[in-house]
């Protein structure tokens, strides 16, 4: 598999851990059905743009909050 590998959407289905592990690689591939593009899948950029923390329950409690507790208080 390579950097803008062709892969019927069927394919991808069927092996999703194989193509989850070549895009973690760094590749990409453009989905097809029925002969169609339907959605490229790639990398994301930058993981640091994506998520940033809003609560960390390790700084309240050693091991976190259990999520009972946690929802007890909504």
């Amino acid at each position: 598999m390579k950097n803008n590998t062709v892969v019927g959407l069927k394919e991808l289905r069927e092996n999703i851990e194989a193509y989850i592990s070549e895009i973690e690689k760094g590749s990409s591939f453009l989905v097809v059905k029925k002969s169609k593009p339907v959605f490229r899948i790639s990398p994301p950029e930058d993981d640091a743009d994506l998520w940033e923390p809003v609560i960390d329950f390790t700084k309240i409690k050693k091991g976190g909050v259990p999520i009972v507790d946690l929802l007890s208080r909504l």
